[in-house]
């Protein structure tokens, strides 16, 4: 009969390499150039080329329009949906990276992913201090990382 102890080891822990700061504004860069492309368009032809007047823009007269919110719903949700699809935005895609959960390494759930980007305007408050967490945090998590329970890591897979 054979003991416990001569028993087939358990496999190794996965580890991951976290995405550091630097990186992470590069896929932020990236997200930002495609929703550039895509938005400009439709805001041109929601509401015409007087609304983006150089003018307008420098003087801080520039209004929000009766359409924002949706705008803003449906880039909510295109983020949402690529972190669910893929478990990252093009841009961190670009960068090889993706988000998992911080205890499990495996994919967050939606509702994750949810407070995840409702967590993003913690980031932002004050001064884009929960971005610039990433640089000095162990596990470079943001703020947002940090209320959601994620991580970003490189895609090895």
């Amino acid at each position: 009969m054979e003991s416990s102890s001569s028993s087939s080891p358990e496999p190794a822990a996965r580890t991951f390499e976290y995405v550091g700061f630097w990186r992470r504004v590069l896929a932020a860069l990236i997200d930002i150039m495609i929703l550039f492309v895509v938005l400009t368009p439709i805001m041109i032809g929601t509401y015409g080329l007087a609304h983006f007047d150089p003018r307008r823009l420098m003087s801080g007269q520039l209004e929000g329009g009766k359409w924002d919110w949706l705008i803003q719903l449906g880039v909510a949700v295109a983020a949402i949906l690529f972190w669910r699809l893929r478990g990252a935005t093009p841009g961190k895609m670009a960068i090889s990276a993706r988000i998992v959960d911080a205890k499990t390494g495996g994919r967050p759930s939606t509702g994750r992913f949810i407070l995840r980007y409702i967590a993003y305007l913690v980031s932002t408050l004050p001064l884009l201090l929960g971005f610039v967490w990433i640089a000095f945090d162990r596990r470079k998590q943001g703020f947002h990382d940090k209320i959601a329970g994620t991580v970003v890591v490189y895609d090895n897979d």
